[in-house]
């Protein structure tokens, strides 16, 4: 019993003992180990989601988010193993390292590598740039960094970078981010749609356990939705190269093109140039939509239309415009040709054709002298002042004076009906072309068209009515009866077409230089050319304005040889004929096929049933490049010799494999023109440096 009672009496101390100490843990203690265990885990780890992608009407990415990395080493993970191992292939690393980042040479990552062993670091940079996904998946292979990060002590931060694959076609438009992504986007369809791109945030927390950090997540991050543009890239490319062509040849300081689908309203193209000060061209901002300038002649067709409805006048009625300069209210008005002597006695429709700045003001002040406010109810009813609301921030508000306000004097009617003293943006002018065009029917531009997630049809944005009619369909017949001869047989003719028929207007006008006015220093025009084709049945319509300094000064020589370009190569590509028309039904149909990956080419050429002749050895699950070339009644591929570090022939090629095939060589590649690959700047079997600029003409 004695020694029975000395057990119980000892397990009861033991048991106090335990007790005590809880409580001392507990409460005594009890922050002290609470900071011991925050040391260990750090909550609400913020988790950045996938940014999703901006996608061209026709399917085309144009902007999406990439992985990049920074690499770095843990030289205490492995222990002496992996210490041994690096030490013995210290030179190949080294050597592999140059060849993927030759801007550092193999014995400068040497001397780097050596310093951070000694140093013993748990997290070494091992390059101090970010890196590319290919670049990483290369580094991914070389000795010791190919085992995992427990092993080899290898590991990488993740970023994700937004990148256009076009480059600069439609950048402004597409928008940007700042460098900063917290702080979000900056412009364009970026900023617009920002709130459906980014997704949303997710919440994790990390925990140590057994001296390794698990990540456990609380809040899943939600990526961002894509949204899927009205932007044509192979129309965006036609128009740029276009204008851009236009814009050197006269040394112009702004240029903007618009193409936009007549029934939808949707911008299939948007081009924003700028002459930046070494001389090139780039999209700055977005001039087609926050220009407030003096439209010109442009407006004349809005001050004609107005006339035209008020059964102010009709087509037949005239005006003698005399030697091309009449006194209005004290100020000379002059048209264009007023040197050479005017033009006399023109018709309604001979106004516009020759846009006669005499012709619609004696019109208009003529009808409406005596009541302005008619006139400037005629422009409203039309929807030309009205803001179009668009899908993109930063449009200008169109800015047309009522007779009540401050400064409307005697002189202020006639000029504002030749489309002075009126600030209209770039593409309202259009949306009103747009109207004539689609019978008396005023859209609103449209630059995205739905939002789409997994695939899937999130929502969609429907065509938008503004104005269900701006003008009686009798005016309306009137109006694109006339804008049909400005082009074919008035000052418009460099807009038209052999192959089709063209409605438009010219403009040309000076640019105020504020309190200034038109005539100090340099004086700066406006030219422009804004219409539809084709006029029948009309499918697209297009403004091209043109910021210039000094004369000449053409909006029909300069502004429509531009749309007149943008309009035959858009028909073209549109154009759909009838095979069976075209070909003999009884002789094989040999295509054209270009240069490329051979194991596509042949997959196409199969599932069009057109017979392919082989000439090497297939090789399953590789990439097979190669030639083509026509027989009497096969495609014949062909295979070419791509060597590992040299720069391949892409001759014959697409722009997608070309560039592909060459970026897979380390080459940055700016591309040039549409079709197939007619010259390369570095010719074939030259060593490749990774980063060097190639450049590829495409015909």
């Amino acid at each position: 019993m004695t020694r029975y009672f000395f057990v119980i009496l000892l397990m009861g101390l033991v048991g106090v003992a335990i007790v005590i100490k809880a409580g001392i843990t507990m409460f005594a203690e009890r922050q002290y180990w609470q900071d011991v265990a925050d040391r260990f885990v750090k909550e609400n780890v913020t988790v950045k989601p996938s940014r999703g992608n901006i996608i061209s009407s026709d399917g085309r990415l144009m902007a999406s988010s990439l992985p990049e990395y920074k690499i770095y080493m843990d030289f205490k993970a492995g222990g002496d193993t992996k210490d041994t191992m690096l030490v013995n292939h210290m030179g190949e690393i080294c050597e592999g390292l140059h060849k993927i980042f030759p801007d550092k040479s193999a014995a400068e990552f040497k001397v780097h590598l050596k310093k951070g062993r000694k140093r013993g670091s748990r997290n070494y940079l091992i390059y101090p740039n970010r890196i590319s996904y290919i670049q990483f998946k290369e580094v991914k292979q070389l000795p010791v960094f190919c085992l995992n990060k427990y092993k080899g002590g290898f590991t990488e931060q993740a970023f994700n970078r937004r990148k256009k694959p076009f480059g600069s076609l439609a950048t402004r438009t597409l928008g940007d981010l700042y460098p900063d992504t917290s702080k979000g986007a900056k412009n364009g369809l970026e900023l617009a749609f920002d709130s459906v791109l980014k997704g949303k945030d997710g919440v994790t927390h990390r925990q140590k356990v057994m001296n390794k950090y698990l990540n456990i997540v609380d809040i899943p991050p939600v990526d961002g939705a894509d949204i899927i543009s009205t932007i044509d890239v192979g129309m965006q490319d036609i128009c740029e190269k276009a204008l851009v062509d236009k814009l050197k040849e006269i040394n112009a300081n702004v240029g903007v093109a618009v193409l936009m689908e007549v029934a939808t309203g949707e911008v299939k193209a948007i081009v924003n140039m700028t002459k930046c000060a070494d001389g090139e061209y780039r999209e700055i901002r977005n001039n087609a939509i926050s220009d407030m300038l003096e439209p010109g002649s442009t407006f004349k067709t809005a001050s004609i239309m107005v006339a035209l409805e008020d059964g102010k006048i009709t087509p037949e009625d005239g005006v003698d415009t005399g030697n091309g300069v009449k006194n209005m209210h004290g100020r000379d008005m002059k048209d264009h040709n007023w040197r050479r002597g005017g033009y006399q006695y023109l018709t309604v429709p001979q106004i516009l054709m020759f846009s006669s700045n005499i012709g619609v003001s004696e019109l208009i002040d003529r009808h409406y002298g005596h009541n302005p406010k008619q006139f400037v109810d005629g422009l409203k009813r039309i929807g030309i002042d009205k803001p179009l609301h668009l899908q993109i921030s930063g449009e200008g508000k169109p800015n047309i004076k009522g007779p009540k306000e401050r400064y409307f004097s005697k002189t202020t009617l006639p000029w504002m009906s030749i489309g002075y003293e009126t600030q209209v943006p770039p593409i309202n002018i259009l949306a009103f072309y747009n109207a004539i065009a689609n019978n008396g029917v005023m859209i609103r531009p449209k630059f995205v068209k739905a939002i789409t997630k997994n695939g899937e049809t999130i929502q969609e944005f429907p065509t938008e009515v503004i104005n269900p009619s701006i003008c009686s369909q009798r005016t309306l017949k009137q109006i694109r009866d006339i804008l049909r001869q400005v082009v074919g047989e008035g000052l418009g003719k460099a807009a038209g077409s052999p192959q089709f028929h063209v409605s438009g207007k010219t403009g040309t006008a000076q640019i105020s230089q504020g309190t200034s006015g038109y005539k100090s220093g340099t004086v700066n025009y406006l030219v422009s050319f804004c219409g539809y084709f084709p006029s029948e049945e009309p499918k697209y319509s297009c403004i091209i304005s043109i910021q210039k300094s000094g004369l000449p000064a053409s909006g029909g020589l300069m502004a429509g040889s531009v749309f007149g370009k943008i309009a035959e190569r858009v028909y073209a590509k549109n154009l759909v004929l009838d095979i069976k028309n075209a070909i003999d039904t009884n002789t094989v149909l040999i295509p054209d096929v270009k240069a490329g990956e051979m194991n596509e080419t042949r997959r196409v050429l199969d599932e069009l049933k057109i017979q392919a002749q082989v000439q090497y050895s297939p090789n399953i699950g590789k990439e097979i490049w190669g030639n083509t070339y026509a027989a009497a009644k096969a495609v014949v591929l062909q295979r070419s010799n791509v060597m590992r570090n040299f720069v391949p022939s892409v001759i014959g090629m697409g722009a997608k494999d070309a560039v592909y095939l060459l970026e897979t060589k380390g080459l940055k590649v700016q591309l040039s023109g549409m079709g197939k690959v007619t010259s390369q700047s570095i010719p074939q079997g030259t060593l490749a440096k990774r980063g060097q600029t190639i450049t590829i003409i495409l015909k």
